[in-house]
């Protein structure tokens, strides 16, 4: 039997092991999805994998569940790092969204030149990642990290992670990722006002940096990020299944 409702929790997950709701997961249960005593919920960490679990305790402010089997391994997403400048409250979220399902291991957002918005609300948008891989079936959830830097994110770089960069003033270029190796990666997606000369300067002259065209059209920012991983995770991710570097 599959379990129809999908809950992340933040507690170990095993073989009986109990597992105490909070306010707002037991009000979204009870009260929202009107689930009873005995009622089956699919709970999975970022950690233990998917488990089966039963309501074993119902309340207006709090409960429990208890674990029954794993349904599912853990399954990581490929080592990819996804930086973004944020833009409008929603079309932030979008990317947010999609990028947990699609396949992303963490998820930057940069402070460029022309970056919009100088602050961001990291726990709402951690919160969207964690609704996307309850949507998507994930068993992972990544990291929304603060607000950084582009400048100084790129000066303390692991030398080892190639990156992708979105270059719009290539739109139209022949620019793809051709036989680029496999390994940790990340993709970076510029503002709505483009980079600056400085930085488009500074990103083509990185030894690690793969700069890519997303085809003819300049796209905006929500809609770059989606193409940009769809294109990476055709060529080097794991939508064919596993891959080994």
């Amino acid at each position: 039997m599959t379990a129809k409702i999908r809950l992340y929790v933040d507690h170990p997950l095993g073989d009986g092991q109990t597992v105490p709701l909070d306010r707002d997961q037991a009000h979204y249960l009870f009260g929202v999805m009107r689930q009873q005593e005995g009622a089956d919920v699919a709970l999975f960490n970022g950690r233990d994998g998917e488990w089966l679990a039963q309501v074993t305790q119902a309340g207006k402010r709090g409960g429990e569940l208890t674990c029954v089997r794993q349904t599912r391994p853990l399954q990581m997403p490929p080592d990819l790092w996804l930086l973004f400048a944020p833009i409008k409250k929603a079309r932030t979220d979008f990317i947010v969204e999609k990028a947990a399902e699609m396949g992303a291991a963490k998820i930057i957002p940069v402070q460029t030149e022309y970056t919009n918005s100088e602050r961001i609300r990291q726990d709402r948008l951690q919160a969207h990642a964690v609704e996307a891989a309850e949507q998507c079936g994930g068993t992972y959830v990544p990291e929304v990290t603060d607000l950084q830097r582009l400048d100084r994110l790129l000066a303390d770089w692991p030398s080892t992670r190639r990156l992708m960069f979105c270059d719009e003033a290539e739109a139209g270029a022949a620019r793809a990722l051709g036989a680029a190796p496999r390994g940790p990666w990340a993709i970076l997606i510029g503002p709505e006002g483009g980079f600056s000369v400085t930085e488009r300067a500074k990103l083509h002259g990185l030894p690690f940096a793969h700069v890519v065209s997303l085809g003819p059209r300049i796209l905006r920012a929500d809609t770059a990020a989606v193409a940009a991983l769809t294109v990476w995770q055709q060529a080097l991710g794991d939508w064919d299944g596993p891959q080994s570097d």
